[in-house]
């Protein structure tokens, strides 16, 4: 069984809201967030609190490197959010809210629960790798490979590498390790597919 999308999903996805538009979908960081749940179906809060709730195994600073790196125009937390673990903690808040309207959830299945512990040399290797970012970042990931899941610490890694063009660049051979990566992870076609762009012309 598949996952339930071909795209991007859980804190990964969440971090890609806030870009250059994302005032678009509301005033404030939490209205973002609960604007882009509110037109989701369940799988995608779920998704997004599994991931969240799972982050709350890593120090208030080391969240904030991940959001940081992950998200192209995240509001400060000194003056916007609060703390890393306040920010997360609203963002469960969020998906606790948009699920309390729907009756009847059902709980995710099949891939959508796969956490990749499995992966988790591989996953290590790739953040490791990754020179272009921030060893503070490299370290964060590396922390949420171990202490969360390297699913999750998997998709934040794609997100940060994002983030970091135009100083990123990925090898054929480096982005073809990533999608085998992402295959073992049981990703749709998209989600790897986002950091394409990085590939070095032959």
């Amino acid at each position: 069984m598949p996952r339930f999308t071909e795209f991007d999903f859980g804190v990964s996805w969440v971090m890609g809201f806030f870009h250059q538009d994302g005032t678009h979908y509301g005033d404030t960081a939490a209205e973002i967030v609960a604007n882009h749940l509110a037109g989701e179906g369940d799988e995608a809060a779920l998704a997004v609190r599994r991931d969240a709730r799972t982050l709350g195994n890593l120090p208030s600073e080391t969240l904030e490197v991940l959001w940081n790196a992950g998200a192209e125009y995240l509001p400060s937390f000194e003056t916007r959010l609060g703390s890393g673990a306040e920010w997360t903690r609203t963002v469960v808040g969020l998906c606790n809210a948009r699920l309390s309207t729907e009756p009847g959830v059902r709980p995710l299945s099949g891939a959508d629960t796969e956490d990749g512990t499995a992966c988790l040399d591989a996953v290590v290797g790739e953040i490791e790798e990754a020179r272009f970012l921030a060893a503070e970042v490299r370290a964060a990931l590396v922390a949420c490979a171990r202490r969360c899941t390297p699913d999750l610490a998997f998709r934040v890694l794609l997100r940060a590498m994002g983030c970091a063009a135009p100083d990123a660049s990925l090898s054929p051979d480096r982005y073809a390790r990533l999608k085998a990566v992402g295959s073992a992870l049981q990703y749709g076609e998209f989600v790897v597919d986002n950091v394409r762009f990085l590939v070095e012309e032959p």
